[in-house]
């Protein structure tokens, strides 16, 4: 507490000193503070009204749900309306405003063209007015512009809602049909490289036909028909060899006894063995069975059906031999009975039959034989297309992958083309997401620039301010002595003798008279301040 009293003493003694400069030095504040207070007013007053024009424009979502129709646009709206400001302020555009609606005539005459289009830019304002709390988009923003006519600034105003609408229509349309060029081309480049991949496995297909992981079974079937059909020959072929065996001794025989004249017993029973026309028919009746079972599982163009077709053509030919050789030549029946015939001739025609039997009988062996290779070699074919299977099956199995892949990527582009072509769609009719006009641009009737009540203020304040320097200045310059204090202060001496102010009656009279006109210059000039500021305040 006692620390406190002496800053307290001192600071009512420098208000006291203050107040002191202030009521003699009077003048020098009044006529400063009320000078800048009045001349700020007069500067206000011709300063221009300048009116601003608002319009509100609301971000209307896409009407049809995103789950129908996807959007192609994945810029929010805030990236967009900041694309759009920065297209709607381009010079180009600022520059055909100014020269539509005839913009700053007397700046044009000592400004040049980019000055103009700052001039421009910094009359416009866009706003955003709020925030979603999902996404964090803006729903609605502000348009304004301001001019000294206020129906040229609702008319620019208008001009500019219009652009940001039409602007934001255009954007997103051009973006969908962008994006459906772009997946058509990307679709197509699929599309080829599909039809490349499938020519790959047709090519792959029909060069290995018949190694194929898919004919796999048919060629056991097959093969197992093969086997029988081998086993079947070689039974045949062992006939064959015991019926030759068989007739080749019967001719030695006869041709013995026909040697040593004794008498020809009766001609051998050789029929209880099927005969080679028999097998021969049994045969080919086999071989067309066969083919009608491998047509009901290939094509005729397939190599089984081509071979099983040439076995079908060499058996009949083996059969029409066979039946060609069991009739002899020139063969005529005899117009005499047998038992008249002599025994030489029924020898010898008993021979003759015996030794043509065996001449079929060698036919048959040779075709049992091209039968027996033609098997096996058969045989080989399928047990190597069997024993190549594994690899084809490894070798498709990736050519199909690729061609999976490829068609997967092709059915994915053909949906996301599908669905950009809907969002197009969307976009023409107008019912994606757009910009739609709320508060139409306003007609201003009160100008919102110079703020001249705060301004005229603020200039009186500062004259004050200005007036309290000034006279502080005046005042400290002569450094005259106003008091006793003052002259001890400057003065080591102590002060002995004080001579107070001693006035004459006439000089009463005039100090008298001169307070009388200061008071009535000073209500005269703090009115004339009153007078302004509450014009000011009137036409502000």
């Amino acid at each position: 507490m006692p620390e406190a009293e002496p800053e307290e003493g001192s600071l009512i003694e420098s208000a006291s000193r203050l107040l002191r400069i202030l009521m003699r030095r009077r003048w020098w504040f009044l006529l400063v503070a009320g000078a800048t207070a009045i001349g700020t007013a007069l500067v206000l007053l011709q300063l221009p009204n300048r009116y601003t024009s608002e319009a509100t424009l609301l971000v209307v979502q896409q009407q049809v749900p995103e789950r129908y129709v996807v959007p192609t646009t994945t810029t929010d709206v805030s990236e967009a309306l900041q694309a759009m400001t920065q297209e709607a302020l381009s010079r180009t555009r600022l520059e055909a405003i100014i020269a539509e609606f005839g913009l700053y005539p007397r700046q044009k005459k000592r400004l040049r063209p980019e000055q103009m289009v700052e001039l421009i830019r910094r009359d416009i304002a866009i706003q955003p007015i709020a925030e979603r709390s999902r996404r964090g988009n803006v729903n609605s923003f502000k348009i304004s512009f301001t001019a000294e006519n206020p129906s040229v600034a609702q008319q620019v105003t208008g001009r500019l809602t219009s652009h940001f609408i039409a602007e934001n229509l255009k954007t997103r349309e051009v973006q969908a049909r962008n994006t459906a060029d772009f997946l058509h081309a990307q679709l197509e480049d699929a599309k080829a490289k599909l039809a490349e991949q499938e020519q790959k496995v047709r090519e792959f297909k029909m060069r290995y036909l018949g190694e194929l992981p898919e004919q796999q079974q048919g060629n056991l079937t097959i093969l197992a028909g093969l086997q029988t059909q081998l086993q079947n020959t070689v039974a045949a072929m062992n006939r064959a060899e015991q019926q030759r065996v068989y007739l080749e001794s019967l001719v030695r025989g006869l041709e013995s006894l026909a040697a040593l004249g004794a008498p020809l017993p009766g001609t051998p029973e050789v029929s209880a063995v099927p005969g080679p026309v028999q097998r021969a028919e049994a045969e080919l009746a086999r071989l067309e069975a066969e083919r009608g079972r491998l047509q009901g599982i290939y094509t005729p163009q397939h190599p089984d059906i081509s071979r099983i077709e040439g076995e079908i053509e060499r058996a009949r030919a083996a059969l029409e031999r066979l039946r060609a050789a069991q009739a002899p030549p020139g063969a005529r029946p005899s117009a005499q009975p047998q038992q008249l015939q002599p025994a030489g001739l029924r020898q010898e025609s008993s021979v003759a039959q015996i030794k043509s039997q065996l001449v079929a009988n060698q036919v048959e062996t040779e075709n049992l034989s091209k039968e027996y290779k033609s098997l096996r070699a058969a045989i080989e074919t399928y047990q190597g297309r069997l024993n190549q299977t594994p690899v084809r099956e490894q070798q498709l199995a990736t050519i199909l992958r690729d061609h999976d892949l490829l068609k997967q990527d092709y059915s994915d582009l053909l949906r996301k083309k599908l669905e950009a072509e809907l969002a197009t769609s969307l976009e023409k009719q107008q019912a994606g997401q757009q910009f739609r006009l709320v508060d139409a641009p306003s007609l201003p009737t009160v100008p919102a620039s110079p703020k001249r009540v705060k301004m005229s203020l603020a200039g009186a304040l500062a004259g004050m301010v200005l007036g309290l320097g000034v006279a502080f200045v005046v005042d400290s310059r002569g450094r005259p002595f106003y008091s006793e204090k003052a002259v001890s202060q400057r003065f080591a001496k102590t002060l002995v003798v004080g001579i107070p102010v001693l006035l004459t009656r006439a000089e009463k009279r005039v100090r008298l008279w001169g307070r009388a006109l200061e008071w009535l210059g000073g209500t005269a000039l703090v009115a004339a301040v009153l007078v302004t500021e509450l014009y000011v305040y009137l036409h502000g």
